[in-house]
Formats: C-alpha cells, sequence, structure tokens
C-alpha cells in the first residue's frame, strides 16, 4: 500500500476542513483516487473516499481508514516539509 499522488488544498468552511486530496494504491490491483484528508474541529485527520452524488464511493474497515490516514498525514507533513 502507498500514497501515488497527494495535493493539498484549502477548503476552510468552518468546521471539519479538507486539506488535501490523496491517490492511494491498496495493492497491485485496486488504486483509489480523490479521498478526501480530513482536519475534524477535535483536531484528528480522517480520510474519507470521495462522493459519487449523496453516496460515498467505498467505506473503509477502521482499521484500513487509520492506515490511510497515516499514511496521508504522513506524505502532508513530508510536502510541507520540502
Amino acid at each position: 500500500m502507498r500514497i501515488l499522488y497527494l495535493h493539498p488544498v484549502s477548503d476552510d468552511r468552518g468546521g471539519n476542513t479538507c486539506v488535501a486530496t490523496v491517490d492511494v494504491e491498496l495493492n497491485d490491483h485496486v488504486r483509489l483516487y480523490g479521498l478526501r484528508l480530513m482536519r475534524m474541529r477535535d483536531g484528528k485527520h480522517l480520510v474519507y473516499a470521495p462522493q459519487a452524488g449523496q453516496r460515498r464511493a467505498a467505506t473503509f474497515s477502521p482499521a484500513l481508514a487509520e492506515k490511510l490516514t497515516i499514511m496521508a498525514v504522513e506524505a502532508m507533513g513530508n510536502v510541507n516539509a520540502a
């Protein structure tokens, strides 16, 4: 599993804020594009799948969501440091 691309964004509407979009390769067979790295009101980060109309295009188990979030936050730190 690896981050393919991370693009920082500024979407501060108050409350929860999208800080980046992320493309991820889960394995040799599956890639997900346009995941949103969100900074929640309490300061925690969470990764969400993109919307398809009014519905999420995918959902993740808590363990996978946590791993994706950790990877995205680390990638965001690397982008900010560069």
